[in-house]
């Protein structure tokens, strides 16, 4: 089996390989990150902003030993999902105010008291069926977003979506040397392309939009019913964010959970499994690659 180096953390990634990876991260991040605001029709702007915010408060938080990017978990999707239906988005909003808190309050317990306490309360044997489940609940979005689910299927739609899987499937096989780094990549930029050639994009949009603009925030509302439906999300984010830690640790060799440990354990929000995939793509685990990324969006 062919041994790769890993990228560690405290290592400076080299420039010719740091902007395609920051790039391929971000993309990577991307897609995932617009459509749960897009679900719960809210500006996707804010939703990328606060993700990088988060991303690079948590790599100082963690004095950037764990490469990591914080991301939307669709977790989030079906609870929020009742409330916004219910009451509306602010008090969804709310209860996403009422899980951060607690999670900065299960932070704080877990570097006040240690974390083997997790391992009873959330055994690996529980985790991974979280956070394999979480994954394959969004195999009918993929499956909707390719419009695989429409009562009439469009062709250009599928080309554009086997384009694009396919690259990026074929591509961490048979791509050698730099080219294999960045199969996704090539894939976004593969099923682009494939998309123009099918007459499925239009830049109407893009060129009435301003250049710059500050993102729409709203203010939160807080009802006590809609606290309560939203915040066990806390527990399935917490397993799912574990999860990732051990899943990082086998990449990087090193145990996360131990070093730097409560700071990487349970951040206020969730890091994300999308993050994972180009990460051990070739094991590049460098801050300045995840700084890059946190900072494009």
């Amino acid at each position: 089996m062919e041994n790769k180096r890993i990228i560690q953390v405290d290592e400076k990634v080299p420039f010719k390989m740091l902007v395609p990876l920051s790039i391929q991260h971000m993309f990577a991040m991307f897609g995932a990150s617009v459509l749960v605001p897009f679900v719960f029709g809210i500006n996707p702007a804010v939703v990328l902003f606060m993700n990088g915010l988060g991303t690079l408060l948590f790599i100082l938080i963690t004095k950037g030993r764990a490469p990591a990017y914080l991301g939307s978990s669709f977790a989030f999707l079906a609870p929020a999902g009742i409330v916004i239906s219910k009451w509306g988005y602010s008090y969804a909003l709310g209860g996403f105010v009422a899980v951060g808190f607690c999670g900065c309050v299960l932070s704080l317990i877990i570097y006040k008291f240690g974390s083997d306490w997790i391992d009873v309360v959330l055994p690996p044997a529980a985790m991974g069926p979280v956070v394999a489940l979480i994954g394959l609940e969004l195999a009918g979005t993929a499956a909707s977003n390719a419009g695989l689910k429409d009562e009439v299927i469009d062709s250009k739609n599928v080309i554009v979506f086997l384009v694009t899987l396919l690259t990026a499937v074929l591509g961490s096989v048979v791509f050698r040397k730099f080219l294999a780094v960045i199969p996704i990549l090539i894939a976004i930029i593969a099923g682009y392309v494939a998309a123009l050639l099918c007459g499925i994009v239009d830049f109407s949009e893009v060129a009435a939009a301003p250049l710059f603009s500050l993102p729409n925030f709203s203010t939160p509302k807080f009802k006590w019913e809609a606290i309560v439906i939203i915040l066990p999300v806390l527990l399935v984010i917490a397993s799912e964010h574990i999860g990732h830690q051990i899943v990082t640790s086998k990449i990087v060799g090193r145990d996360l959970l131990k070093d730097p440990g409560a700071p990487a354990i349970t951040p206020p929000g969730c890091t994300s499994g999308r993050f994972i995939c180009p990460l051990s793509l070739r094991k590049c685990c460098g801050k300045w690659r995840n700084t890059d990324a946190a900072s494009q969006c």
